[in-house]
């Protein structure tokens, strides 16, 4: 059997948020995580929580309501949530 898939790991709600000026609130970042599960990523990179409390509690947040397959919403399918540690 060939494998013949391409898995998107995306990096904007950590990386991207390292430039300067690039700054998201929690809910602008549940929004971007939301509209990345639709296009169908395979992998959401949501953030680094050990950064601080409030990136925590996005990363918590998106890994429940995007990540969760009992909990997303018309998502193309459920991506893995990842947190760089």
């Amino acid at each position: 059997m060939t494998n013949n898939y391409v898995k998107i790991f995306d990096t904007t709600l950590r990386d991207g948020e390292q430039s300067p000026g690039a700054t998201m609130t929690s809910a602008e970042k549940l929004e971007v995580a939301h509209n990345l599960a639709r296009l169908g990523v395979d992998i959401i990179e949501a953030g680094f929580p050990a950064a601080s409390p409030d990136d925590l509690e996005a990363v918590r947040q998106i890994a429940v309501e995007v990540g969760n397959p009992t909990t997303s919403q018309n998502e193309a399918k459920v991506p893995v949530i990842a947190g760089l540690a």
